[in-house]
């Protein structure tokens, strides 16, 4: 049988984005995202280092897809090689090698949590501009971000060093990650790791602003790192104190936080109104991972920002046009 006639043989052209379906959820990231603004902060980073070939930005997309789907390193460059949607969000051709699961280390260390932050204010600023965010009323709350360790070597260290107790100020002298802390939600509800602070646009539902502090830091004492610019806050109990109050008064925000219960002034009716429009945005951190990924406040800040990036990018994509909507869940 001839060559041309053996179909086993014959070579067809594909292109890659052909492959990738009009209505491919990456397909609305890229609508929703103009990468501009990206390319220009990360341009700065890239210089002297094209990292093997790929280049920051291209490393930088694959972190996104990392954070979004949830994947370990191992299991993100296995991710890239073998989907061609993964390929075709980050840049790659259908036959191009695809980074090693060695180069994401670098390139979170290379881009840092303060280049990030400069990422996600780029998100932002968009989305304010397109009139998502608007900061007139938001949702202001803390999560526990629970470490991986179980604190039994940690004990048994500080046993064996005679230590009488394993609290915050012991745990720094004997644990593996030393910024994380025991912290209290009520009576009892401890955890050993972090808290993140999150401020949410109640017009839709995205999250503004994020920030990671040890767990025994108060909610009342986050709040700076989170409160908007402008507008007013729905706070619940933890932040009724005059320290609340005063940061948000240097922002010029008006702070509105349930009382507690023995104010004098408090007024149950206003405070469960208060608690109704609050609920439909605790779904929020429900959505959120609820342990740690990395050791250290700039690495669990790092992972803060990644994951309210594609946290807003995939709610964008259900999200009507802006201004109309008002998020419940």
């Amino acid at each position: 049988m001839p060559d041309y006639l053996d179909q086993s043989k014959q070579i067809m052209m594909v292109s890659l984005e052909d492959l990738v379906s009009e209505d491919h959820i990456y397909r609305k990231f890229i609508k929703i995202w103009d990468f501009k603004g990206v390319k220009k902060i990360l341009k700065k980073v890239e210089k002297n280092n094209n990292y093997k070939g790929y280049g920051i930005l291209r490393l930088f997309k694959c972190l996104l897809l990392q954070f979004m789907e949830d994947l370990s390193d191992r299991e993100l460059e296995r991710f890239l090689n073998e989907n061609t949607a993964a390929k075709w969000f980050v840049g790659f051709a259908l036959t191009d090698k695809t980074p090693s699961n060695t180069l994401f280390t670098k390139a979170r260390e290379r881009l840092g949590t303060k280049i990030l932050s400069k990422l996600f204010g780029d998100l932002r600023e968009q989305l304010k501009s397109q009139g998502y965010v608007n900061e007139v009323f938001s949702f202001i709350d803390a999560s526990s971000l629970i470490s991986k360790a179980n604190l039994w070597k940690e004990r048994d260290k500080a046993i064996k060093e005679k230590y009488e107790r394993l609290n915050n100020e012991v745990l720094p002298k004997v644990a593996f990650d030393k910024q994380a802390k025991i912290g209290c939600k009520g009576k009892d509800k401890f955890w050993y790791g972090y808290k993140k602070h999150a401020c949410v646009d109640m017009q839709s539902g995205l999250i503004n602003k994020v920030a990671v502090t040890p767990a025994n830091i108060p909610d009342a004492k986050g709040y700076k790192n989170v409160c908007p610019s402008q507008g007013a806050t729905y706070a619940d109990k933890a932040y009724c104190t005059k320290e609340v109050s005063r940061a948000a008064k240097n922002k010029g925000c008006h702070l509105r936080a349930i009382k507690k219960n023995n104010m004098r002034d408090k007024n149950r009716d206003l405070d469960r109104w208060v608690s109704s429009i609050r609920a439909p945005y605790e779904s929020v951190f429900s959505k959120q991972r609820k342990r740690t990924r990395y050791c250290g406040i700039a690495k669990n800040q790092f992972a803060a920002f990644m994951e309210a990036i594609c946290f807003n990018l995939k709610r964008l994509t259900v999200l009507g046009p802006p201004g109309i909507v008002f998020a419940k869940g």
